[in-house]
């Protein structure tokens, strides 16, 4: 259903000009019931002036009249033949001048993960142009060293509906084509959903991470198997066997002396 023209404004005048219920007015202008018991309130909507919809050819008297006298009623948006199929018109999306700055990052994060998605998907996700996707591509966008691949979900330049759509259609043109596909591709071309059903893998507890190929016996030749021979404290010091003759003279000197 569409919607009027400036719908908090149209709000408050139907507010303060009318006495439709505050269920009928919130089904009209698209917001709950309780932001507009806020705006009689004033709660919500402070400061707000209130817009005219009759006036500006969007309301007609009759709908506010039925309106009035049965609750029941829902109001209907004049026609205007002018806005026909403007809700449908094609074009780039649009990105707020907040997150402008953050498109080339999503760009390159779509060109890491989702290298099968074509230049028109991605521009179409992010609002973007394809010479700017094709420079990514090739690393040739004049700030590539300083880019960071985020995902454009988490900067809210498309939903994650969008991105799987886009994802998926991706895997039908794949599997179409009949290309072989690395389990790297394959893993690429799930979607979100997919991903969140399959089962976990196996992870290694990280206390013993990295000594998978730790082993306590040593080497598996027949050596090892063999018993070490008991070394007493002389040959482990490996202390020379001296003859007391040797070191004194009849005498009693010691001839180092």
């Amino acid at each position: 259903m569409a919607k009027p023209l400036m719908t908090k404004a149209t709000a408050v005048w139907l507010v303060d000009n009318t006495t439709i219920s505050f269920k009928q007015i919130a089904d009209f202008v698209g917001m709950h019931e309780l932001e507009i018991q806020g705006i009689a309130d004033g709660d919500v909507a402070a400061g707000v002036k209130g817009f005219d919809p009759v006036a500006n050819n969007q309301l007609t008297q009759d709908e506010i009249d039925k309106a009035e006298a049965n609750p029941l009623h829902k109001l209907k948006l004049k026609f205007n033949p002018a806005a026909a199929g403007e809700e449908k018109r094609r074009g780039p999306r649009y990105t707020p001048l907040s997150k402008r700055q953050d498109r080339p990052n999503s760009i390159l994060w779509l060109v890491k993960f989702h290298p099968e998605l074509s230049d028109g998907q991605i521009a179409k996700l992010v609002g973007t142009t394809k010479p700017t996707i094709q420079s990514i591509r090739e690393r040739t966008h004049w700030n590539i060293a300083n880019m960071q691949p985020i995902d454009p979900v988490a900067l809210g330049l498309c939903k994650q509906s969008e991105l799987d759509a886009a994802v998926q259609k991706a895997a039908a043109k794949r599997a179409a084509e009949g290309g072989v596909m690395s389990d790297d591709e394959r893993r690429k071309l799930v979607s979100t959903e997919q991903s969140l059903e399959m089962d976990t893998e196996p992870k290694i507890p990280s206390a013993i991470e990295g000594l998978e190929t730790f082993t306590l016996g040593g080497g598996s030749d027949e050596s090892s198997d063999a018993e070490e021979p008991v070394r007493d404290a002389d040959s482990f010091f490996n202390l020379p066997a001296g003859n007391d003759d040797d070191e004194e003279d009849e005498d009693g000197i010691d001839p180092r002396f």
